[in-house]
């Protein structure tokens, strides 16, 4: 039996019971509001590579000690956090990243990981299958390297390779149409290579340098929808209504939840709504609490109707139907960021 084949089944199987453990944590967010489904934490702010429309990134920072990080992953586990995803600047940096998945996984917690992909290889996807890694997302944005971004699937193509062959968890990989993407035909292009190596694929939407919600142009409008069918057919579907929105340029009436049922954990240790919203709140986690929390969840943000961060929109997806919200103080973006 092959390598990828048996790889593949294996992902399958964990694929299912990490399923079955989602609809759980689903369940007991519909019980309880208190508590956050999804935090985001930043274990160094560092990355190797510099896209010209990232602002989560720098070349300098030293990685957060790990027995710091396990120390927040402990408060995040008390506050009843379901998912952790780790991200950057680039995670793969880190060097006892292994050791945090361990950790995160040891509080039941299902582990995520978002990263370029660069600083991938057999034995370091070994390792994150020993530590029982159970997702992880690269996004390519161009078939070859540009002076907007450097992720590039002619330079990523054989590290998905040996995500195919080797890896237990699931791979997502994003691809993006939008303002600064030159060419937006490679988007599904892209997205076709994903589902053939097995994974799935999702399509984020980059707006322009003045931070406005525009349409997609016709060309990328296209690529868009093919990329959304291409996806249902495969039964890979994970676009949600609100990016259709953001496509034909229009904003969205939902109540955002950062704060509450999303957390953003900078290299500080501070919780911020998300990594477009930096300053807000800005508490450190460990004095982070139900109170705010609730806070959090009541507050209507300002800049919801044209936010693009779908993570956010995710995690918020299971109270759009329920519990009104005030004004807060208007918070500014500070730039455009993908969905």
């Amino acid at each position: 039996m092959a390598v990828g084949y048996k790889t593949r089944i294996r992902r399958k199987t964990l694929h299912w019971h990490r399923k079955m453990r989602e609809l759980y944590m689903i369940l007991k967010g519909l019980a309880d509001t208190d508590h956050p489904l999804l935090a985001h934490v930043i274990p160094t702010r560092r990355c190797n590579i510099a896209c010209a429309y990232c602002n989560e990134y720098d070349d300098f920072s030293n990685p957060v000690s790990i027995e710091e990080l396990k120390k927040r992953t402990d408060r995040l586990a008390a506050l009843g956090v379901s998912i952790i995803t780790l991200s950057g600047g680039e995670p793969l940096l880190h060097p006892q990243l292994d050791d945090l998945i361990r950790h995160i996984r040891s509080h039941g917690i299902i582990a995520g990981l978002i990263t370029n992909g660069y600083l991938l290889g057999a034995k370091r996807i070994q390792e994150f299958n020993d530590a029982g890694l159970e997702y992880l997302q690269i996004s390519i944005d161009n078939i070859n390297p540009d002076k907007t971004s450097m992720k590039s699937l002619r330079v990523l193509d054989r590290k998905l390779e040996m995500l195919a062959d080797y890896a237990y968890f699931d791979v997502n990989i994003n691809s993006v149409v939008g303002g600064g993407i030159p060419n937006p035909e490679d988007a599904y292009k892209i997205a076709v290579r994903a589902l053939d190596l097995g994974f799935t694929s999702t399509v984020g939407i980059i707006h322009d340098g003045s931070g406005q919600l525009q349409p997609l142009a016709e060309a990328e409008s296209n690529v868009y929808h093919r990329i959304k069918a291409l996806s249902a057919k495969r039964g890979y579907s994970r676009i949600t209504f609100f990016q259709d929105n953001l496509a034909a340029g229009r904003t969205n009436d939902w109540k955002c939840r950062a704060g509450a049922r999303y957390l953003y954990i900078c290299e500080d240790g501070l919780v911020h709504y998300c990594s477009q919203q930096r300053g807000y709140p800005g508490i450190p986690l460990e004095r982070y609490s139900v109170a705010d929390i609730r806070k959090a969840y009541r507050s209507a943000k300002p800049c919801a109707p044209a936010c693009t961060v779908s993570c956010v929109h995710k995690a918020s997806a299971i109270d759009f139907w329920r519990d009104s919200q005030t004004p807060m103080i208007a918070a500014q973006p500070r730039q455009p960021h993908r969905a």
